[in-house]
């Protein structure tokens, strides 16, 4: 919950930082670096190949969706990133087998609705290129999910070498940003991104992710899309538009009905096997 809590201010965040999306991702993971290595102990990698994918697919993650916020609308980029719980669904009935119920299936086609209606709008300009970029960050979240959800993956170390990857990857673009400037607001944003949203969730995310299985990750997640357009509107007045807002709605839904229906159907059965 604390994760899905400090990710939302992702949004708020990037909008109130005048650099372009790699000098903040730069910033974001110096600062992130810092605070891993703190709370492992050690400032030391260790990655196995499963570690290092996880690591991967959390660098791709963050920067898609950060390139995303600064093209389109902050509720639009991480709805389309929630495709992920759906993805996650889809791989454990492909990859490992598991029989869909119909109510799965309803609620695939309910997400898959909302994502177009979010992508649709608003597609002038940046905001097709942002749409993309924020679906696309929709699958790394996803794989990100499904490879530290397995034993074999360190989340700690992988969290920790992703951030040096991306500091890595991005902080040569800091010498030729031309919005790059320093005033106190802008310091604020910065460490609140870097100290909070990223640093501290990432740390709560890579102690949770092994004690609940993916499923009630995923549906603790949905927590960050509720509460990441708050804060950008309060800051910056930025709406969604009717498709984009009618989406929202869908897609924030169905995924929480999808995370409380399991969750139900158990209930209801420890009470029948109780009662006999």
């Amino acid at each position: 919950m604390a994760t899905g809590l400090l990710w939302g201010l992702a949004g708020v965040c990037v909008k109130s930082i005048p650099w372009n999306s790699m000098s903040i991702m730069a910033s974001r993971c110096a600062i992130g670096t810092v605070m891993l290595g703190i709370n492992k102990k050690s400032f030391r990698v260790r990655l196995n190949k499963k570690t290092l994918l996880g690591a991967l697919m959390v660098s791709a993650m963050g920067l898609l969706y950060m390139m995303a916020i600064k093209l389109t609308t902050a509720a639009t980029a991480i709805v389309l990133q929630y495709v992920a719980p759906i993805l996650v669904f889809l791989f454990s009935v492909v990859f490992q087998k598991r029989r869909p119920k119909l109510y799965e299936t309803l609620i695939v086609l309910a997400v898959f609705g909302g994502c177009v209606l979010s992508f649709s709008d608003k597609l002038d300009g940046g905001h097709l290129l942002g749409n993309l970029l924020g679906l696309l960050s929709g699958f790394a979240l996803a794989g990100q999910i499904i490879i530290f959800s397995d034993p074999r993956a360190d989340s700690n170390e992988g969290m920790y070498f992703s951030n040096i990857l991306s500091f890595l990857t991005c902080a040569p673009f800091l010498f030729f940003d031309k919005a790059l400037a320093f005033s106190p607001q802008i310091v604020m944003w910065v460490l609140i991104l870097g100290v909070f949203q990223y640093g501290l969730a990432n740390i709560c995310y890579a102690r949770g992710c092994h004690k609940i299985d993916q499923i009630e990750t995923s549906l603790l997640l949905t927590l960050e899309p509720i509460f990441n357009p708050i804060p950008v509107w309060l800051v910056t007045g930025e709406k969604m538009g009717p498709r984009a807002l009618a989406g929202f709605f869908i897609v924030i839904a169905a995924v929480t009905l999808y995370g409380l229906l399991p969750l139900l159907e158990k209930r209801k059965q420890n009470r029948k096997e109780q009662t006999t």
